[in-house]
């Protein structure tokens, strides 16, 4: 799966002059820490009461939004070594490569199994509790996270058996997933894999949605919690829907570039990161965070650093 990473080529960034390169720095770069102040104060919460660390949903969103956040991060990143023009070996640009890849897999994947989870509670709820436990969750996170791991060293493997073909191990250009995707083995595998996961949600959220819809007819079956799990796989499909987004950015990119001049296209690159790249990767901890009236109180109460009282301390 490719990177996320905001830089297209030199030909957007080497033309900018440094007010303009310092103004897209600095209108990216605050959003981008104000949303990592609320993810991690998200997940501050999220490991701050036994409630929170003992529930398999809120394990599952804890392992999404911290993937979220890296991602942010790093995203950030790239960015600025965009803006600031700093060129990096091929060794050095695969090793932050792979290392964004390396959550970028874990979000789309922890939506596969979030769908389900919600779909044993409304089908089978007298096995729910035997079935979604906290030891099957945190498997379910382990094999996540060797899924990502084990596509990290497929990747770096086809990178290594092309650097042997390379004449300069300076990139050309900036460091990016576009920079380093060196032959057709390595672009296959990317789409290949990219493809397998979001069809793999895609059908996981499917495939929840319409059990609950047919569950949520029969007599035997709570209406309240088939309601709540129907819109929460709404939202997983949203947000699954906002993670393919991610993926276009690239070829939006390299389209509008054929047709539109360098100032506009730099222009639009930031417009597409706020929207593609900083969104969506915002959008978990306010979703869960507003939405949850479990989560709400305790966020509340920390984004307010403590200054709303231990009346809302209690609630939680």
């Amino acid at each position: 799966m490719s990177s996320i990473s905001p830089s297209l080529t030199n030909i957007t960034v080497q033309d900018q002059r440094l007010p303009d390169r310092v103004m897209i720095s600095v209108l990216t770069t605050l959003p981008s820490c104000v949303f990592l102040v609320i993810n991690g104060i998200m997940l501050f919460t999220l490991r701050s009461k036994p409630v929170f660390r003992e529930t398999c949903c809120y394990v599952l969103l804890y392992n999404l939004l911290f993937a979220d956040t890296v991602q942010l991060g790093q995203s950030q990143v790239h960015l600025l070594l965009s803006v600031l023009q700093i060129r990096v070996s091929y060794p050095v640009c695969t090793f932050i490569i792979i290392f964004t890849n390396l959550t970028t897999v874990v979000s789309p994947l922890t939506l596969v199994v979030m769908p389900l989870e919600r779909y044993v509670a409304v089908c089978y709820p007298l096995r729910h509790a035997a079935i979604i436990t906290i030891r099957n969750t945190g498997a379910a996170v382990t094999v996540i996270w060797a899924i990502s791991f084990l596509n990290i060293i497929i990747r770096t493997l086809l990178f290594l058996e092309l650097f042997e073909k390379l004449d300069s191990l300076e990139v050309k250009g900036f460091c990016s997933d576009i920079a380093i995707l060196l032959g057709s083995k390595s672009d296959h595998y990317d789409k290949a894999f990219t493809s397998f996961v979001f069809v793999s949600a895609g059908v996981a959220v499917m495939f929840s949605y319409i059990g609950v819809i047919l569950a949520a007819r029969s007599a035997s079956t709570d209406k309240a919690l088939a309601h709540k799990a129907r819109n929460t796989l709404v939202l997983n499909l949203i947000q699954l829907c906002l993670s393919l987004s991610s993926t276009i950015y690239y070829p939006l990119l390299i389209s509008l570039s054929m047709i539109v001049t360098r100032i506009i296209l730099f222009r639009i690159q930031n417009v597409f990161y706020l929207f593609f790249i900083i969104l969506p990767r915002c959008l978990t901890s306010l979703i869960y965070g507003l939405r949850d009236q479990t989560i709400r109180p305790v966020l509340t109460y920390y984004l307010c650093c403590r200054l709303i009282l231990p009346v809302v301390e209690n609630k939680a």
